[in-house]
């Protein structure tokens, strides 16, 4: 039993690998490697996550969050390949990817349950069994911290929320107001600046508070763990 818990904790970043990085990565083996065509691609890159939501609802009774989103983010994508002709809508069209996450993660936070936490959760706890404990107490309510800790997880959603939003809103303006060979390189670039955003703004408002909150919990429980072996001598 120990063990099988020792080696869940060696693999915290294995949902992320399985439902976000082997889809997208084998759209972009596919297409790139294989020589298919952008339909192609999308449509057996989509096996991937289709099989993980099909699992998740059978198996555990539940719709895997991640890996659903990226089906639906695949499907839309798979409409969106057959609108042809016009460069500025062909541009255009790649910010529906990051509308639909966008979109997503916010109704998570709507519904309580924050999609981003899945993926902020490694590098907070780091495989650490007294990070995992303190985890456990603040997001489950047990501890006075748990209602500053659940509104920074939620705030850390929302602003990942919004960031690709708004990283829609920008791209879909520069398609059409921009000269289509400056959109096509700088498209990467508002991508490059949106996650950059995400990660500073999200870090100081939302996984950085979360951080010390569990820092904070760890040193709690290790005093109180002192404190009763003291009065127990």
């Amino acid at each position: 039993m120990t063990t099988t818990s020792a080696n869940k904790q060696q693999n915290p970043f294995r949902p992320l690998l399985l439902d976000v990085a082997v889809p997208v990565g084998s759209y972009y083996l596919f297409r790139e490697a294989f020589g298919m065509s952008t339909f192609a691609a999308l449509a057996w890159s989509s096996v991937a996550p289709a099989l993980r939501t099909v699992w998740g609802v059978v198996k555990e009774r539940k719709v895997n969050g991640l890996a659903g989103l990226i089906l639906v983010v695949n499907l839309m994508s798979l409409l969106l390949s057959f609108v042809s002709g016009d460069p500025r809508l062909m541009l255009a069209k790649d910010s529906a990817v990051s509308s639909t996450i966008g979109i997503g993660i916010l109704v998570s936070v709507v519904w309580g349950r924050p999609m981003m936490t899945a993926g902020l959760k490694p590098f907070l706890v780091k495989a650490d069994v007294a990070k995992q404990a303190a985890w456990d107490r603040l997001l489950g309510g047990g501890t006075a911290r748990s209602a500053d800790f659940l509104r920074a997880e939620r705030v850390f959603s929302v602003v990942w929320g919004v960031v690709l939003l708004g990283e829609c809103v920008v791209r879909i303006v520069g398609a059409y107001t921009a000269p289509v060979d400056t959109m096509v390189w700088l498209g990467s670039v508002i991508m490059v600046v949106a996650i950059g955003l995400g990660i500073v703004v999200g870090g100081a408002l939302g996984a950085g508070p979360m951080e010390r909150m569990i820092a904070a919990e760890v040193e709690a429980a290790e005093e109180a763990m002192k404190a009763q072996v003291s009065v127990a001598a």
